[in-house]
């Protein structure tokens, strides 16, 4: 899952977030540098991955974009699962996504120091372009694309993916809703487990 589906299945837990959005940017064991419940969160986003790349469903949606993108594959679906949930928001929090946004944005700049230098230079870009309310939207999905294209120096054609969505619109549509539930089940499950660790 990409951004907004992390922070949103870290719940109300602000140290759970923390660990879940700059997960990616911590590598093997440093893990451990963190305290109990952001080290929680970090290890939640794993488990969010693996989980989500093992799923039958998210399989499902993997074929049915263009064999041109390879192993990126996974990368787009994550980002088209997230334009699913900023666009179908109100099902699934009472928050409209707009102030959810910038509540997060806000809580993100204040914790800055408890960042990896790799998301603190990240997290500027995320707050001008807003990434998490342009999900809702296909141009917002498109510029994302655009913008992961672009860091592969055009090798994962992922610019292209805004046409496989508005093929497949309703089936991926489909297979989010339902892969969804799944995955709140299984966090909810998980970050039980972790933090009585």
């Amino acid at each position: 899952m990409n951004f907004l589906a992390h922070l949103y299945l870290s719940k109300s837990n602000e140290n759970i977030l923390i660990g879940n959005f700059i997960a990616d940017a911590v590598k093997g064991k440093k893990f451990n540098n963190y305290p109990k419940e952001i080290k929680a969160g970090i290890l939640l986003h794993r488990e969010i991955d693996n989980y989500t790349d093992n799923h039958p469903i998210v399989k499902i949606s993997k074929r049915r974009l263009n064999e041109r993108y390879g192993h990126y594959n996974g990368v787009i679906i994550d980002i088209l699962y997230d334009h699913f949930l900023a666009k179908n928001w109100h099902k699934y929090s009472e928050i409209p996504l707009k102030v959810y946004a910038k509540n997060i944005y806000a809580f993100l700049k204040q914790n800055n120091h408890q960042l990896p230098l790799r998301a603190q230079n990240m997290l500027p870009y995320m707050i001008e372009h807003n990434w998490l309310v342009s999900y809702a939207s296909i141009e917002g999905i498109a510029n994302i694309l655009a913008g992961m294209n672009r860091r592969t120096k055009g090798i994962s054609k992922m610019d292209l993916a805004v046409e496989d969505l508005q093929i497949h619109y309703l089936e991926f549509e489909k297979d989010f809703t339902v892969f969804f539930e799944d995955l709140i089940a299984f966090t909810n499950q998980k970050t039980k487990f972790l933090l009585e660790q």
